[in-house]
């Protein structure tokens, strides 16, 4: 057997943290896969034109790039490939202040998703190209859990590590466990993705059951815990679907997730809500027009409400913290909400329009 070649980030020059910075709030660790968007300019179809636009996302990475804004000492641990495209997807990290000090570097691929952004009644559409990457053919053992976790609060990671390969799900189960034991929040978000699951014939509801039985709280809804269980719910049968996982997870806390309703491509309403096993908090709604990118919206709202609660807000106050944040991101362009904590209030406070001077 080959063994692999790893290389380690520098912990002490690539943190994103420089001497004159002041103090990060909490620790957070996010593991998942750092890919690279290629997506068509403007509202064109893949390839209609031979150009493509490119930035650096995935579900982790994004929240990581959310909380290192809000302040925190956002870490990300991943694999990633060992050239000029890993590293410059590790610099972008670097660049918006997330914690690069535990990502490994191997030979393999970088994995890539290609966009086609809707436009009027036109879905966008996504093509992933990810398999064989660094990340999922990474070994369990790559990552040093007990290190990496050392004095964080919060563990993230979404449905979508775990499926992209027998490496990545070993490991997000053993980063789960390790931070149960060591008495760290576990934050996920469903992100059911059958065709990744499919693609090496694995079990994915009964992976998915095991990290949930050690979440805290859950960005899911309905359908997620339909997938999970072999079950179809109605949104009319949200509160039995909550009360399943609420009973089948006992660590979970909170359950969290966002709603929309669309007229087109560029104008939707959002709310979202969060549950606990006996009361349930709403954001207020809002109806956007004009949206720019909605990829990574969902993120956005996972590391609000995560900020918010770090914070020690109340869940009343996380809702609407996760939500206007969510709906920020709808106006930025690539994966990355690429806002402060202070622009989100100001939302929440219903700041004006005008230009800032």
């Amino acid at each position: 057997m080959r063994r692999r070649r790893i290389r380690h980030e520098n912990p002490r020059s690539d943190t994103g943290k420089g001497k004159n910075e002041m103090p990060k709030m909490s620790k957070i660790v996010c593991f998942g896969e750092l890919l690279l968007r290629m997506g068509a300019p403007g509202a064109e179809k893949l390839l209609q034109t031979p150009r493509l636009d490119v930035c650096v996302g995935g579900a982790e990475a994004n929240v990581a790039v959310s909380l290192a804004q809000f302040g925190h000492d956002a870490v990300f641990a991943s694999v990633v490939t060992d050239n000029v495209l890993g590293a410059s997807a590790i610099g972008e990290l670097r660049r918006h202040g997330v914690n690069i000090a535990n990502i490994s570097r191997t030979p393999g691929r970088m994995g890539l998703y290609f966009l086609s952004s809707g436009a009027v009644l036109r879905a966008s559409e996504i093509v992933y190209d990810r398999a064989d990457s660094a990340f999922a053919t990474m070994g369990a053992e790559d990552l040093d859990w007990a290190q990496i976790l050392d004095g964080a609060s919060f563990l993230h990671i979404s449905g979508i590590t775990p499926a992209v390969g027998p490496g990545p799900a070993e490991a997000a189960l053993r980063a789960v466990k390790a931070a149960k034991e060591n008495g760290i929040g576990v934050s996920f978000d469903g992100n059911y993705r059958a065709q990744l699951w499919q693609a090496w014939s694995s079990d994915g509801p009964a992976i998915l059951k095991d990290i949930l039985r050690h979440a805290t709280i859950a960005f899911i809804n309905e359908r997620d815990i339909g997938l999970i269980f072999g079950r179809k719910f109605s949104p009319e049968d949200r509160k039995r679907a909550y009360s399943l996982a609420f009973r089948e997870f006992p660590r979970l806390k909170y359950i969290a997730n966002t709603s929309r309703t669309l007229s087109s491509v560029r104008e939707q309403t959002l709310w979202a809500e969060i549950r606990s096993r006996d009361k349930t908090w709403e954001s207020k709604s809002y109806a956007l027009s004009g949206i720019v990118d909605r990829i990574g919206a969902g993120d956005a709202f996972a590391a609000g409400v995560l900020h918010a609660l770090e914070a020690k807000s109340d869940p009343a106050h996380a809702v609407e913290f996760g939500m206007a944040a969510s709906v920020i991101k709808h106006s930025v362009p690539g994966d990355f909400n690429l806002v402060s904590s202070a622009d989100v209030e100001a939302l929440m406070d219903g700041g004006s329009l005008d230009v800032k001077r």
